[in-house]
């Protein structure tokens, strides 16, 4: 089995489509195919526009993405300096529960133990997206609620999760095999 995570191509938007849509919608996040989010989940063009998008492969298959953007940035939600945001993290249905997803999430720790200035990590998750809290909690991140925050014009409410990140004695990262930012 070959695992990997790069950079989007234009060739892989249709899959980051398909996957994102398939993941929220699977998981009874939204009910609606036409919910304004959704929309905003597919369009996977603008994303990688203004933000770094990736995709997790298995046996050069692409099985999941996740975005990521810092403080100041057009898909920033919630960054403040010093943070990493990870975004729209999803897992191809026909492979969930196949560890696919820590992966990513411990790629994007790693990632940002990589880069320069970043000292945390932080995400927004629906209060009912219940398995990623655990997956969350399970690698360290903790609720911030004095950061939570509600979507504009709707009762969708979004907890806020941190991790500090813990360096080497160095000031770096441990995985020095990650890449650096873009």
């Amino acid at each position: 089995m070959s695992f990997t995570i790069r950079r989007v191509t234009a060739a892989d938007y249709d899959d980051v489509r398909r996957i994102t849509r398939d993941a929220y919608l699977h998981a009874g996040y939204f009910s609606d195919p036409l919910h304004p989010y959704v929309r905003i989940l597919t369009d996977v063009e603008h994303r990688a526009e203004h933000a770094e998008v990736w995709v997790a492969e298995e046996n050069g298959t692409v099985v999941g993405s996740f975005a990521v953007t810092f403080e100041g940035q057009r898909y920033t939600d919630i960054a403040i300096a010093g943070e990493l945001e990870f975004r729209m993290l999803a897992v191809d249905p026909a492979v969930q529960r196949g560890g696919f997803g820590r992966r990513m999430v411990e790629w994007i720790i790693d990632y940002a133990r990589s880069l320069e200035g970043i000292s945390a990590v932080s995400l927004t998750s629906g209060t009912d997206m219940v398995r990623a809290h655990r997956l969350y909690e399970s690698l360290g991140f903790e609720r911030v609620p004095s950061r939570d925050w509600w979507v504009p014009g709707t009762d969708i409410e979004l907890w806020v999760f941190r991790l500090v990140l813990e360096r080497d004695r160095a000031g770096a990262g441990t995985d020095s095999a990650v890449p650096r930012r873009a």
